[in-house]
């Protein structure tokens, strides 16, 4: 159900079995990131990060805009404090960054289901994300420039979703992608029917929920490790990451279960 007053929670939580439906829930706002937007994301996300119960995650939106980044009225009005606002935008920005880094180091995959716009920081969450399923309807921009704000921050989640060209031309030009574009040069990874984004990154978790939650934690961790290394330290790092996984009970029951042509039955563990 979609915030209707100010003492609903901006961020609300729902499981369906192994999955958490993680939705931001300010809609009046467009979901725009403020303070305590973002700090209830991080106490969602930190909680979803300790419930072994929990496989795959969903992040979704109400209403029609996934996330219009930043809250600038927030903003704007601390620039009347004697610093101009310098501690309270270096502290938003902090916390901003630390909910980003959430999604990434999260132990569970994420799925971004995007179903309107995704702009500046809003595209910077969304970007963060570990897969994206987007409705033929979203768009996605960091508009930072049109108000003399370089979408720094965004690009950073950008940079390591797209090549480097396409996050330059969204970051110098402001534009809006269509999810058609976003899905082109890599930023989305499905595009479905307007209305659908959230049953279809539902559906997409659930299928890879389905998958030992040993598996998954380790993977996503060690896939997350070996990009930012050299060639020859990445093939060690992933190397210890695949002894670590066959030491697991759910590689033996797997291996198992595929060379006696059977289902596997996981353990997590």
């Amino acid at each position: 159900m979609a915030n209707t007053g100010d003492n609903t929670p901006p961020v609300t939580r729902r499981d369906e079995g192994a999955v958490a439906i993680i939705t931001l829930d300010r809609p009046a706002a467009r979901n725009s990131l403020s303070r305590a937007m973002l700090a209830a994301l991080q106490s969602a996300l930190d909680e979803v990060a300790e419930d072994e119960r929990i496989r795959c995650v969903v992040l979704a939106a109400e209403g029609p805009a996934f996330s219009a980044g930043h809250d600038l009225k927030e903003i704007t009005a601390r620039r009347a404090e004697p610093d101009c606002g310098t501690a309270f935008f270096a502290e938003t920005m902090a916390a901003c960054s630390a909910v980003m880094q959430r999604v990434v180091t999260l132990p569970q995959p994420v799925v971004a289901a995007v179903e309107g716009v995704a702009t500046a920081a809003g595209c910077q969450l969304a970007a963060s994300c570990d897969l994206l399923v987007a409705s033929e309807r979203a768009k996605f921009c960091t508009p930072g420039v049109d108000i003399g704000l370089f979408c720094s921050t965004p690009g950073v989640a950008l940079a390591r979703a797209v090549p480097r060209k396409a996050a330059m031309e969204m970051l110098l030009l402001g534009e809006m992608v269509p999810a058609a574009e976003a899905h082109r040069m890599g930023l989305v990874n499905r595009v479905v029917p307007a209305g659908t984004a959230l049953d279809a990154g539902l559906d997409l978790a659930q299928r890879i929920a389905a998958r030992s939650s040993v598996a998954l934690r380790m993977g996503k961790r060690g896939f997350n490790a070996q990009t930012a290394l050299p060639l020859a330290e990445a093939y060690a790092a992933a190397g210890q990451v695949m002894v670590e996984n066959l030491l697991a009970e759910d590689a033996a029951e797997g291996i198992g279960a595929f060379l006696g042509k059977r289902p596997a039955e996981w353990r997590h563990r």
